[in-house]
């Protein structure tokens, strides 16, 4: 079971060495580690229900490694959060720009309402007055 540890520990930080240049490498190496983390439990559990007892060294030896596979785990999973947060607009996507036009023509919508609003004002002035001097244009 030891040997076993060893090579598994091995291939990991052969895998780990190798470029994770994407998040679905990392993800996908994280999905590695929690499958790590369950057989882990269960030969712990294993141990616990030993006839002859558990072996304090293997149940140590366990509970370390798990402890550093769910560090590990959590510190990918927060990363990849994180960048997943960031802005990052995908290819062809025109949600924002389209979001930002339909702002704009809502912006000038308003603006054009308070010119006519504004046009309708001066007409009524310059009607209730003749003689002010006041032209539109």
């Amino acid at each position: 079971m030891t040997s076993q540890f060893s090579s598994w520990k091995n291939s990991i930080n052969a895998m780990e060495s190798q470029s994770q240049n994407t998040s679905f490498q990392k993800l996908h190496n994280v999905e590695k580690r929690i499958v790590r983390v369950l057989e882990i439990a269960g030969a712990v559990m294993d141990e616990l229900s030993n006839s002859t007892g558990p072996r304090m060294e293997m149940l140590n030896t366990h509970c370390r490694e798990f402890m550093q596979l769910i560090k590990d785990i959590q510190m990918t999973l927060r990363e990849e959060i994180r960048s997943a947060c960031e802005y990052r607009p995908f290819e062809k996507c025109d949600y924002s720009s389209r979001i930002s036009n339909e702002i704009c023509c809502k912006k000038l919508e308003y603006i054009i309402e308070q010119l006519d609003s504004m046009k309708e004002c001066i007409y009524q002035y310059q009607d209730a007055d003749p003689n002010n001097g006041i032209q539109v244009v």
